[in-house]
């Protein structure tokens, strides 16, 4: 059989959507929290020559006329415009004017003194058992060994490999009985509890030392299931225990630590700075963005000059002409990003007054095409724009998703956010009587009660999101 292959040239008339990158650059910044804008600013400015940051604000006292020369005087001969590009004239363009440098004295202590504010770096839980075990009279074959068993300790501060696994993955000849002694050193190091291999041991290294721990002991060792799932007449009844005593028991374990590596763990909590702040002044909700620490950036305008000086030679007036392009293009989607993100909050606080003044519980259902409609953007806009940013109001720090959910319809014909059902679902178990704890049907019941029909599964979902127990769990004996 022969098979023949042409080549042949065929036309095709197709449409495409393609993002110009200016567009693509203003959805990204319209997407970036305050912070990252002003990483992306101090970027910009680095590359750019053209762009310029406005020095902060003086004292109002301070004499206006002398402020304003201050932030816009671009002396010829007494500062640079190009420290930007130190290799500029020599390495890209043999033919760059001269000019003199611009002096960063103000940049190199303000870097200096964010280096000063930043906090050390805590050291790690793997650190801090090292520096323990450098210290133990010990063996060097045990120290060496308990340093590679350390480095296998997870941050929580168990063992997640075997010791088998870890003397084999040692390069030097190293004993099994080593190992062993090695670990029992270890175990004995603080925090307590830490190099256990599950979760009862780690819980018994923790009580080894208490006396008249026999109890605990047992406990851990043949009741943690039931324990978990509040079976404590199980656990009487086995243990010949009374109720009392056993909850006296659990309520010791449960001032032990389950995962003792995170005392010590080098990971630090986010830090969430909130993009706008709502507070009530004279009668009203007022809604302030918080960018007052993003820099005012402006194009020098000798750079005009400078391209009309230079129009005759293209390297140059192409490369400031880009320039010129980019840094408007960043000023424009900074402007457009404040005066979109201003109405899509304004718009929330509007809407969600009653949240403001009432509480969770009068949380309005909202969805980001009533936003979008009611500031004329497309629905994506607002997505991008409430995107991983926080807004401090009178009732705490919340994302702007938060403001965002589905309803249940009331039997009044109201519809209520599922946030303040959740809330109602939390309300009803923080009261009950926790000798009889209510379970997800009798929830459903008193939510009806309320006006609101609720599927059972739709309370278990929502307990579970909450990480509230079930009511076998929630039992007090």
């Amino acid at each position: 059989m022969n098979m023949k292959m042409n080549l042949v040239l065929r036309q095709r008339l197709e449409q495409k959507l393609k993002l110009a990158p200016q567009i693509i650059q203003s959805i990204e910044i319209l997407q970036l929290p305050a912070l990252d804008l002003q990483d992306l600013i101090a970027r910009e400015l680095e590359e750019n020559p053209v762009l310029e940051i406005s020095e902060p604000k003086r004292d109002e006292s301070a004499d206006d006329d002398e402020a304003e020369k201050e932030i816009h005087t671009t002396t010829e001969g007494e500062s640079s415009e190009f420290e930007h590009l130190p290799e500029l004239e020599d390495s890209l363009f043999g033919e760059f004017p001269a000019t003199t440098r611009r002096r960063r004295d103000d940049d190199t202590y303000g870097k200096m003194e964010a280096m000063k504010d930043t906090p050390s770096r805590t050291a790690s839980l793997q650190e801090y058992l090292y520096e323990q075990v450098s210290l133990m009279d010990v063996s060097d074959n045990v120290r060496q060994t308990a340093e590679e068993i350390i480095f296998n300790i997870s941050d929580d501060g168990y063992l997640r490999y075997s010791l088998e696994a870890i003397v084999e993955s040692i390069d030097m000849p190293m004993l099994y009985t080593n190992a062993e002694e090695a670990l029992d050193a270890i175990q004995s190091l603080e925090p307590t509890g830490i190099g256990a291999r599950n979760l009862a041991e780690c819980l018994l290294l923790q009580i080894r030392n208490q006396p008249d721990s026999g109890f605990s002991r047992e406990m851990i060792t043949h009741h943690l299931k039931d324990i978990e799932l509040n079976r404590l007449p199980k656990i009487a009844k086995e243990t010949g225990r009374s109720i009392e005593e056993v909850k006296e028991c659990v309520e010791h374990l449960r001032t032990l630590n389950p995962r003792p590596g995170s005392l010590y763990s080098a990971k630090t909590a986010p830090y969430v700075t909130p993009d706008a702040t709502v507070e009530y002044i004279d009668g009203e909700y007022r809604v302030r963005l918080e960018d007052h620490y993003i820099p005012e950036i402006y194009i020098n305008e000798s750079y005009h000059k400078l391209l009309f000086e230079n129009k005759d030679n293209p390297k140059i007036s192409e490369f400031i002409r880009k320039k010129l392009d980019s840094a408007r293009w960043l000023i424009d989607a900074i402007a457009q990003r404040r005066l979109t993100l201003s109405k899509i909050i304004n718009k929330i606080v509007e809407i969600q007054q009653d949240f403001f003044e009432k509480g969770v519980e009068c949380l309005t259902p909202l969805k980001m095409q009533e936003v979008a409609d009611a500031i004329s953007v497309h629905n994506s806009t607002v997505s991008r724009a409430i995107s991983n940013k926080y807004i401090q109001t009178p009732r705490g720090v919340f994302p702007l998703k938060y403001f965002f959910s589905g309803g249940t319809i009331a039997e009044d014909g109201s519809v209520e956010s599922r946030v303040s059902v959740k809330q109602r679902v939390k309300n009803i178990v923080d009261n009950e009587d926790k000798s009889a704890p209510l379970s997800d049907d009798e929830i459903a019941t008193k939510l009806k009660e309320a006006g609101l029909d609720v599927a059972r599964r739709t309370i278990t979902k929502y307990r579970r999101m909450m990480n509230i127990p079930s009511s076998r769990q929630r039992k007090e004996y």
